[in-house]
């Protein structure tokens, strides 16, 4: 064996597990632990001492190319999704091959460090050169050994109502885009944003790719897009190849619209990706009180059985001035502002940056999960469970990329110094009840 990991607790799993993994960096069984089995003489040993062992997280909707750039040219004074699209726009002028790969790989750290393997980044084509796009072609073949990078020719600025846009992103896929994206609520008409998924459904099913659009992320109830991509998705066939994000306007719906169109994306079997920390900031600008909170419809939504996973978005860009790029932190905000908080609800949220993050990428059984035969990719988290993960915003202990520790944090106590009735510093345990 190349690595074993000892008494390790598995998620829908009783008792613990040791998890061995073959020269291949591959799992090779996953077995009932024994604790009076002798540990191999050779390989690598982790002891997990009844630590979470599980799939690595997954970041389903990043801008790489624009993380990193909060207040260049200049702030975001507005706070608007609209005001950070003109700073972007300025900004994106210049930009160079060496910028863009600086800071993505920046970024790629962060994420990994922090147990996200799998990335899907949307990637601005409405820039004639298409300079960060070129870059994050290399930045993906940079990493390839130890993440997996799926890049998104995203029309910031619109495929029908930008000079070009339609031409910018052919070209975008013949240079090796994985994913073809839109933005219809950005385009000048509705007929234009309906145009605009038809030329992005017409590429993906041209090349063999997958759609994710920019979708309804507006609070105007008459922003109705996401009905065209899941009906295109259903009648095409691309069906779970296809993926709406943001879709805001959906928390301006009524009941009725709403009703139905639950019934469609359920049928259409699209995904869904909500992005707490941007939609919460940018949602909501233009509303006096009662303020929208700027996120679709999570709970309805996944109790319809559509997919729905959270992605983080922006990174200390234009949209959003803070962030790490943890995905925990996604999931626990994520959780609040669609009150995922019942005691089965909980467990969902952590899905929504790990499981059913895995889906919207296209992940399958034998590129994911803790299962014979799956690539030895894992995250060893100082908890018992993905509710005291979320609720201690914990670390990974190590991070494991096909078989080889990429990542490892070591415990750091806290200790109080003095307290009244204990003699002399002790630590603070955050995990007792």
């Amino acid at each position: 064996m190349r690595m074993i990991v000892r008494g390790a607790r598995l998620l829908h799993a009783h008792g613990l597990s040791d998890v061995e993994v073959s020269e291949e960096g591959r799992i090779a069984r996953v077995i009932p632990y024994d604790d009076q089995k002798e540990p191999p003489a050779t390989g690598v040993l982790i002891e997990a001492h009844g630590a979470l062992l599980t799939p690595p997280f997954v970041e389903p909707h990043i801008h790489l190319d624009t993380a990193l750039t909060a207040g260049e040219p200049r702030p975001n004074a507005s706070g608007t999704l609209w005001e950070g699209i003109a700073c972007w726009s300025e900004r994106k002028k210049t930009l160079t091959r060496e910028d863009v790969i600086a800071r993505a790989t920046q970024v790629l750290r962060w994420q990994a460090a922090q147990g996200v393997l799998h990335v899907r980044t949307h990637c601005d084509t409405t820039d004639p050169a298409l300079t960060a796009l070129d870059a994050l072609l290399e930045v993906r073949d940079r990493v390839r050994d130890v993440m997996t990078l799926q890049i998104v020719a995203f029309p910031q600025e619109g495929i029908v109502s930008f000079p070009d846009g339609g031409a910018l992103l052919r070209e975008a896929v013949r240079r090796g885009a994985d994913v073809v994206g839109a933005i219809p609520h950005f385009e000048d008409t509705r007929e234009d944003g309906i145009a605009s998924l038809g030329t992005a459904f017409a590429l993906a099913e041209e090349h063999g790719l997958r759609v994710d659009a920019h979708c309804d992320e507006i609070d105007d109830e008459q922003s109705r897009f996401v009905e065209v991509l899941a009906t295109l998705a259903l009648r095409s066939g691309l069906r779970e190849r296809a993926t709406a994000s943001h879709t805001t306007a959906m928390g301006s719906y009524g009941g009725g619209y709403s009703f139905k169109l639950r019934r469609l994306l359920a049928r259409s079997g699209i995904n869904l990706v909500a992005n707490p920390f941007a939609n919460l900031n940018l949602q909501g600008r233009f509303d006096a009180y009662p303020k929208r909170r700027g996120l679709t419809q999570v709970k309805e939504m996944l109790a319809a059985g559509v997919n729905v996973a959270f992605g983080h978005d922006d990174v200390m860009d234009p949209w959003n001035a803070l962030g790490t790029a943890n995905p925990l932190q996604t999931a626990l905000v994520g959780l609040y502002a669609a009150q995922l908080t019942g005691a089965d609800e909980i467990p969902v949220a952590f899905s929504m940056v790990t499981d059913r993050a895995a889906r919207v990428l296209g992940l399958s059984g034998t590129e994911y999960g803790i299962t014979a035969g799956a690539p030895a990719s894992f995250l060893l988290l100082p908890a018992d469970s993905p509710e005291e993960a979320l609720r201690r915003q914990v670390r990974p202990r190590y991070v494991v990329s096909r078989g080889t520790v990429l990542a490892e944090t070591p415990p750091a106590p806290t200790r109080l110094l003095s307290w009244p009735g204990e003699a002399g510093p002790t630590e603070v345990d955050f995990t007792r009840k």
